[in-house]
Parts: structure tokens; sequence; C-alpha cells
């Protein structure tokens, strides 16, 4: 595994934002089955609210990449599929029975690492610090997404607590087959992380001791739009 160092990159244009697709693409392929086409459906209404962030090689070509979706015309895509089977659950009704503002809320739709490429974690690692530190840059303070077991499982052993969306459970979801809707509050789940957690609080809140990843040196989210 190369040491060369790698470059995060956060809402990323022009050849960085193919890298992150095709990143995205190929693991999606190759862990659940998912086709550029079916891709094309599921996301493609969510177009003009999505953003992505990715983490690079030296040679341009990402190993890491995140998709998220703000609030916007199509809403939210997660709180719109569990309308869908195997919840049919009304997104909304169950967004408010969590106390969760979807006004201020980002939908985590993919976080994506290439086998091989993770550098003991390091990697998603910086994808979680980037997703969380350009949501509150951005104004949100909520997160919902739909996460395979295996993602949940690695959150946790973060100290990074969710819960599941009233009316919901693990189910079948797109290729994987045990899959939860899941919220949280980004600032209480931070506050506890950093009781509990302290060494994981520094390395996804803060940042510190992402080695062999190099952050921007200005280091501001704020998207053109927000």
């Amino acid at each position: 595994m190369s040491a060369a160092p790698l470059r995060f990159v956060f809402n990323p244009t022009g050849d960085e934002l193919a890298a992150a697709k095709r990143c995205e693409a190929d693991v999606f392929l190759e862990t659940y089955g998912n086709t550029p086409e079916e891709f094309e459906v599921e996301y493609g209404p969510y177009e003009s609210a999505t953003g992505f962030m990715a983490i690079l090689r030296e040679d341009g070509e990402a190993v890491g990449a995140a998709r998220f979706i703000t609030p916007g015309p199509a809403g939210l895509k997660t709180l719109n599929d569990v309308s869908r089977e195997p919840w049919q659950v009304d997104g909304q009704r169950s967004a408010r029975a969590a106390g969760v503002d979807v006004t201020r809320t980002w939908d985590i739709a993919t976080i994506a690492v290439r086998p091989g490429a993770g550098r003991g974690g390091l990697c998603a690692a910086a994808l979680y610090h980037g997703i969380v530190a350009s949501a509150l840059a951005n104004g949100a303070e909520w997160i919902v997404m739909i996460m395979d077991r295996h993602a949940r499982t690695l959150l946790t052993s973060l100290g990074m607590q969710t819960r599941a969306l009233p009316g919901t459970a693990a189910g079948e979801y797109l290729g994987s087959a045990n899959s939860t809707p899941l919220w949280t509050n980004l600032p209480r789940m931070f506050e506890q992380q950093r009781q509990e957690s302290p060494d994981a609080y520094r390395l996804i809140y803060q940042g510190i001791g992402l080695d062999g990843i190099v952050l921007p040196s200005d280091w501001t989210f704020a998207l053109p739009t927000a």
C-alpha cells in the first residue's frame, strides 16, 4: 500500500467530481451490485441538492467518496424511501416523531472506500470528519441515512450513536440485506462521544490524527447556495 499523501476535497468539481463518482460506482457495484442505471433512477431526482466529498490519490483517482443530499425540491431520499418496502412508513411523520427538523437535516446517501485503500480506517474517518464539519458549517444539525449493518457497527465502535427512525427496523435495501433508516442529532451525538470516547472525538470531530490525509489549508465548508 502506497504511503503517498492523500488529499481531501469538499464539494469537488470537474475531474475531481468525476473521480468521486467513479469511486462510489465501483464500490457500490462490487459490494451491493448497484449498477449505474440503478444509481440514476435512485439519485437522479436529487441531483440539484446533491454534493460530494472525495479523498484523492496523487494521480487524481478517488479512494474514498461520500454523497450527501441537502433539503431541496425532491426532499430527503431517506425520508422518501422509508415509504417503500420493507418499511412503508411516512418519512415526514417519522422524522417529526424523532424531533428532527428536516429543514436543518442532511441525508448521507453513500459512503464509499475502495478495498485496500482504507489505511487502517483513516479514509472512512476522514469522510466522517468531513460530513460533520460540512453539515454544521452549513447549518445542518441532524443527519438521516439508510445504513448497512456493517457500516453502522463501525460508527458505533467510534462512539457515534445513531437511532432507527420511528416505525422502522432493519430490512433489505438496494442490495443490502440488512440496512436501517437512521437519524442523529450531531451536537448531541458528538457531546456524548466527547465524554465517552475522547480519542474518537479528537479523530472524527476535530480531525486530529488523520495522518497521511491532507486537509484543505482553508478548511471552509460553505456550499455556494448556503
